[in-house]
């Protein structure tokens, strides 16, 4: 009778799945033990020691994942790989097109290139919790500098290279590093960006001072040396004894990375040893479809957490190939260059923020470029960085003819919060989603008394506690900081700074940063919502959309547009079709009577549109120049175009 009973079951548990769908089984499990299911997760990755405890609540909020376990980073990516026969298999392919030059590495070469740098690193007394800031362009030596630190326990933060002086002092001065690894010069576009000049006004500002600079000299710039404390790279490399893997604790930081802060001090974001490598490796097969031996490619830089997650970990942990690009999604030499990548190199899976896109389509509307090229083996492409606009999803798969999937992360949470996991179940696309949450993600939304909203009803959009293996612990000796930051706004949630709402189906829309809806006569509406508009229309390349103060309605949008190369319609037209099409599919209650005509949106590097910056300009505010702005220069224009129609008004 009992074998019957558990047969019975175990078949309803089958029709149960045929009912839900894999994703929807996958994601319950999550839901119902995450000890368990990340448990499981964990077994793929090599342990020196397996952990006490999955998961330790037993100092709430400040919850450890695989406590007790130690592991290495480093072994993980590179020597598992080769041990297991996998060593003449291509690990990393830097592509140059701004030097016209292509390296490839198995993961033997890459192994030993790692083990002779991390030997560099050793003979300069660095070692475990050691602290090595990391300030470099896109070159194969940025990857094996992470990947050194890792192999020896020392804690790496990468820094954008090119980043201002002022900004990498304070960097300096809050991870107090031990050396700093460099390089003489970026290249961005068709222009060399010296970087040892920099460097040295930010050592100077600094009040923790680097005992060695270790310098990487390249071909386009020699960098000036200072006697005592600069190293020459190659120099450091002669004679040196390779290190090998140093246990670590699954709880111990692999690396701190800096995102901006509301106070203008940076948040050390840190992120601990097991739980990376875990959810990484993870996330590569069930969220992004690779298998080992694929190539896989994010457009991204190893300065932003996208190029921690997805150039240099994640791809190797999961034993692909991953292509390093040093390059722009246009200009190098056209708006071409993400084909040709693909096609030259295999790419399966690739990564890029929406704004890059953006780009290739005003340059290139018809992809006409992507004729030239052979992405047969090209099968997802993946946007995340900022929203999706329906119009550039449409676009994209069009053209593409591959799923195209937009998924949704933070810095602090180092993997996607939502996405469409190919690896699980593909579901249906919903324009403007970045599809459900992923398992292991408990996703709410929550209005501001903590209640959940309705279905398709704005508020703010909060992840319940625990967070998920490889998210923030916490921030870099700031504790107190992490809880005011991220976990005061509602007991037991996780505060995401999104606003948003998800819809019947469970489909989650990131409309906007919580400081981006606006309250319009007292109606809170998301400028998300009013950029999804403008962006449908034909003329429009990009747009965003700020709040400006009102003396009568407290605030009311205003929209900035950048249109396509060979627009048909005038600019006076198109600001006109846009009041109407807002007041269309949003209505009057949006009070959208105002937008103006720009050459380009100010940016950061990584491709977020600086709204906040352009809200204090347009409201007569004094502003800071952003430290992550892409083009300084921009900003005057931004300036005079809303003098123009009567904002920035000098006071």
């Amino acid at each position: 009778m009992e074998a019957r009973a558990v047969a019975v079951v175990a078949e309803f548990g089958k029709q149960l799945v045929n009912v839900m769908g894999r994703y929807e089984e996958v994601y319950e499990q999550a839901q119902r033990d995450p000890e368990a299911f990340w448990g499981a997760a964990a077994e793929d990755v090599f342990w020196y020691k397996k952990w006490d405890r999955v998961l330790d609540d037993s100092n709430v909020p400040f919850y450890q994942w695989y406590t007790g376990g130690l592991t290495n980073t480093c072994y993980n990516a590179l020597d598992v790989h080769v041990e297991a026969g996998r060593g003449d298999q291509l690990a990393l392919i830097h592509d140059s097109p701004v030097t016209d030059s292509v390296t490839r590495m198995t993961y033997r070469e890459l192994r030993d290139r790692v083990a002779a740098f991390a030997g560099v690193l050793k003979a300069q007394g660095i070692g475990y919790g050691d602290r090595v800031v990391i300030y470099m362009p896109m070159v194969p030596e940025a990857a094996i500098s992470m990947l050194a630190c890792a192999r020896i326990g020392a804690i790496h933060s990468v820094v954008f290279g090119g980043f201002a002086p002022r900004e990498l002092a304070t960097r300096i001065d809050d991870a107090k590093p031990k050396a700093i690894v460099s390089a003489s010069a970026g290249i961005e576009g068709k222009r060399v960006i010296p970087y040892k000049p920099l460097l040295d006004e930010a050592c100077e500002l600094a009040e923790h001072k680097v005992e060695r600079i270790i310098m990487l000299q390249r071909p386009q710039v020699e960098a000036p040396m200072q006697a005592g404390r600069d190293i020459d790279w190659h120099n450091a490399l002669r004679g040196v004894e390779p290190a090998e893997c140093v246990p670590v604790k699954a709880t111990d930081p692999c690396y701190i990375l800096y995102t901006s802060g509301t106070t203008g001090i940076p948040k050390g974001v840190v992120r601990a040893t097991g739980g990376h490598i875990v959810a990484l490796k993870w996330s590569m097969k069930n969220i992004y479809g690779v298998e080992p031996g694929e190539v896989y490619w994010a457009a991204s830089d190893v300065g932003w957490v996208v190029g921690h997650s997805y150039i240099v970990y994640a791809p190797l942990f999961q034993g692909c190939t991953t292509v390093m690009f040093e390059g722009k999604p246009v200009g190098t030499p056209d708006a071409g260059a993400f084909w040709r990548v693909i096609a030259d190199h295999g790419v399966v899976a690739m990564f890029t923020a929406p704004t890059a896109i953006r780009a290739i389509r005003k340059q290139d509307p018809n992809a006409d470029l992507l004729a030239k090229y052979d992405l047969s083996k090209f099968r997802a492409q993946f946007l995340a960085g900022e929203r999706c606009d329906p119009d550039t999803l449409k676009w994209c798969q069009e053209k593409l003819k591959v799923p195209v999937v937009d998924h949704w992360w933070q810095t602090e949470t180092g993997w996607a919060i939502a996405s469409n996991c190919l690896g699980i179940e593909e579901l249906p696309v919903k324009a403007g989603s970045p599809t459900r949450s992923v398992p292991g993600w408990d996703v709410q939304i929550l209005d501001p008394t903590g209640q959940q909203m309705k279905p398709n009803e704005v508020g703010a959009i909060m992840i319940k506690l625990p967070l998920p293996p490889g998210t923030l612990p916490t921030l870099w000796q700031n504790d107190e900081r992490f809880v005011q930051s991220y976990l005061t706004d509602h007991e037991g949630y996780y505060k995401t700074g999104d606003a948003g709402f998800m819809d019947d189906d469970g489909y989650i829309y990131v409309m906007s940063r919580t400081d981006d809806i606006i309250n319009v006569a007292g109606h809170r509406l998301s400028t998300g919502g009013m950029e999804e508009v403008l962006a449908a229309h034909p003329d429009v390349a990009e747009c965003a959309v700020i709040g400006v103060a009102d003396a009568l309605k407290g605030q009311v949008p205003l929209g900035f547009v950048v249109l396509k190369d060979g627009a048909v319609k005038s600019e006076a037209d198109v600001v006109k079709d846009l009041v109407d099409m807002v007041r269309e599919k949003i209505g009057p209650v949006a009070a959208f009577k105002q937008a103006t005509v720009v050459k380009r949106l100010p940016k950061t590097r990584s491709g977020k549109i600086l709204r906040g910056t352009m809200q204090k300009i347009a409201d007569s505010q004094t502003y800071r120049m952003p430290a992550t702005i892409d083009d300084p220069e921009i900003l005057p224009e931004i300036e005079q175009a809303l003098q123009t129609i009567g904002y920035a008004q000098k006071k």
